[in-house]
């Protein structure tokens, strides 16, 4: 038996990387999801129900395929930082990072046929200390715009970064452990760089 059709529910090319790195096969189809956080919800409750609601909806127009979809969010002192709205406002995220740590949590979800399984990952990382002039040319080359907490660790955010405890690639956006593990849920194991059924 083959391996399942396997479709990204996500435009990031980070998350589609990751996929390729594995040596998995992907289609991208993305999911238009509302992704304004729920009054208290807490950032691991809001990452898992946001990576479910993109799997399943693009499952509900690919039903034969194995859907993936995740969300990422940095958090600083509680506070949910999201994708910044504009360069000002990346700027001041940036600013409020430096010199200290966040915790980057992410959520990842598989839906398939009946079936959805989803896990959260989450890692610890501590900015140099810079100041504006840093943040300013940071943002100038337009990496920041699209991602959680402004700043991309696999690209040239790297040079923002002094140390990171946990898992590196939910800060990337795609925890490739619990992939596997989700993996195994529904009913697929991961052989270095194909799927098989798990039995």
């Amino acid at each position: 038996m083959s391996g399942p059709r396997l479709v990204l529910a996500s435009a990031s090319p980070r998350r589609l990387a990751v996929l390729r790195q594995l040596g998995l096969d992907a289609s991208v189809s993305p999911a238009d999801v509302d992704e304004a956080l729920l009054a208290a919800e807490r950032p691991e409750a809001h990452v898992e129900r946001l990576a479910l609601e993109k799997a399943t909806r693009v499952r509900s127009r690919e039903p034969d395929a194995l859907v993936l979809a995740g969300d990422t969010v940095v958090v600083r002192d509680g506070e949910v930082l999201g994708k910044p709205r504009d360069a000002a406002e990346a700027e001041a995220m940036l600013l409020s990072l430096a010199g200290r740590a966040h915790e980057v949590v992410s959520g990842l979800a598989l839906a398939w046929g009946e079936g959805t399984a989803s896990g959260v990952a989450r890692a610890d990382v501590r900015f140099r200390p810079f100041e504006l002039e840093a943040a300013r040319a940071y943002v100038s080359t337009g990496e920041p715009m699209d991602k959680a907490g402004a700043y991309g660790i696999q690209g040239l955010g790297a040079a923002l970064v002094e140390e990171v405890a946990g898992d590196y690639y939910s800060i990337v956006g795609l925890p490739v452990a619990l992939l596997v593990t989700l993996l195994g849920r529904a009913g697929w194991r991961y052989d270095f760089g194909r799927l098989r059924p798990a039995r």
